[in-house]
């Protein structure tokens, strides 16, 4: 199937590994031009560099922590003045701790939101004006399957999961009449960088072996394992592209059937 994505151009969050990484790639392989952000230098240069020499396109690095207001807005303008505009954005950069209630501090709530939510927030509230000016654009949220699956473990996940589908939601309306389009993405787990951690912590809060911690997912799964990351990016480039213009509003889980609860009566015995 022909894309139609040749010549667009995207800006993605969170860029430089995992998700955001494999994402960048597929859309540069469709011949779309990316500029990319996350918090250091060195990883992003790194990922640009491959994916200038897999594709030949146009990659602009950026360095933005966008818990930061002034670096959101940064990043967007200089993407826009890089590439001259951006016709798609996709917000996907962040992460939330997991735990139970009576655990998570104050702090883990305020991390839980500022980046998972308020990150995404930051980004759209800059680009969504230069989207009406340009005549239309389209926007992808990775968000997450805890805010449609909860689980008592992944609270606070579920929480800014949860308010970023109804933000997206929200902006359909708002947005449709300036030809702006949204659609989100949920992925369960997936096996990017950061999954050993998060594999670490359920061993040490649950007081069972890395094995053990390492198979509650799978375990939860119909199809007995998590995804990996172009497994994600591979929906991410499809409804990115100017075909799915009229898939608005629509949030599509990427989790193989997975059944959250199942992962906490393991847990619980």
């Amino acid at each position: 199937m022909e894309l139609n994505l040749t010549g667009k151009t995207a800006a993605i969050t969170g860029g430089s590994e995992g998700i955001g990484k494999a994402i960048a790639m597929g859309l540069a392989k469709e011949g779309v031009d990316v500029a990319i952000c996350a918090r250091r230098a060195g990883p992003l240069e790194e990922t640009a560099k491959e994916i200038r020499e897999a594709t030949g396109r146009k990659v602009v690095v950026i360095t933005a922590d966008l818990t930061s207001a002034d670096d959101a807005k940064a990043f967007i303008e200089k993407a826009i003045a890089e590439l001259g505009h951006i016709d798609i954005m996709v917000n996907n950069a962040g992460s939330a701790p997991g735990g139970v209630i009576e655990t998570l501090s104050e702090e883990d709530w305020a991390q839980a939101l500022q980046l998972k939510f308020m990150g995404y927030v930051r980004c759209l509230r800059h680009v969504l004006p230069h989207m009406v000016s340009q005549g239309g654009g389209r926007v992808v949220n990775l968000i997450g399957n805890d805010g449609v699956k909860p689980s008592y473990w992944e609270i606070a996940p579920g929480a800014a999961n949860a308010a970023g589908q109804n933000l997206l939601k929200s902006l359909t309306g708002q947005y449709g009449k300036h030809n702006i389009s949204f659609a989100a993405v949920n992925p369960g787990p997936v096996r990017t960088e950061r999954w050993s951690g998060l594999v670490d912590a359920m061993s040490r809060d649950m007081n069972i072996s890395h094995e053990e911690a390492d198979k509650l997912a799978p375990d939860s799964i119909p199809l007995g394992r998590i995804a990996e990351p172009t497994e994600v990016a591979d929906l991410v480039v499809f409804l990115a592209s100017p075909n799915q213009h009229y898939v608005n509003g629509t949030m599509i889980e990427v989790d193989g059937g997975q059944e959250k609860t199942l992962m906490d009566r393991s847990r619980d015995n």
